[in-house]
């Protein structure tokens, strides 16, 4: 059974720098993608960053040059570091591994196979 649980969220000013983590269990597969959404109280869930198995990334536009994603030296932990943080990147992040590739902006309209529950991020201005 694919289980994922997020850590890390919290309260930080604007301006302020947090780390999400995603520790992921039971996924065995070779090929996959990993990735981190987010989503505002009246918003739609929306594709935050991506990794692919080989390293290959990918990012909403909104959150490039201030968000890093990254995975663990075992690949079953997922991180997402956030720095320069904005009002508007308040929502609560979950990640989640979707079968196969992320192949360009897929993950983030089809989303993810298998989801945690999420980690909520505030953020004071």
């Amino acid at each position: 059974q694919v289980q994922l649980v997020e850590s890390g969220g919290g309260s930080v000013q604007a301006g302020g720098s947090l780390r999400l983590s995603c520790a992921v269990y039971g996924y065995t597969y070779s090929s996959y993608c990993m990735g981190w959404f987010r989503q505002a109280p009246g918003k739609e869930r929306e594709g935050v960053a991506a990794i692919d198995d080989d390293g290959s990334t990918s990012y909403v536009d909104s959150v490039k040059g201030r968000f890093t994603i990254s995975q663990g030296n075992a690949k079953s932990t997922l991180y997402l570091q956030m720095n320069s943080l904005k009002p508007e990147d308040a929502a609560m992040y979950s990640c989640g591994v979707l079968h196969g590739v992320c192949s360009g902006d897929y993950w983030a309209r089809y989303g993810m196979d298998y989801w945690g529950k999420g980690t909520l991020v505030t953020i004071s201005s």
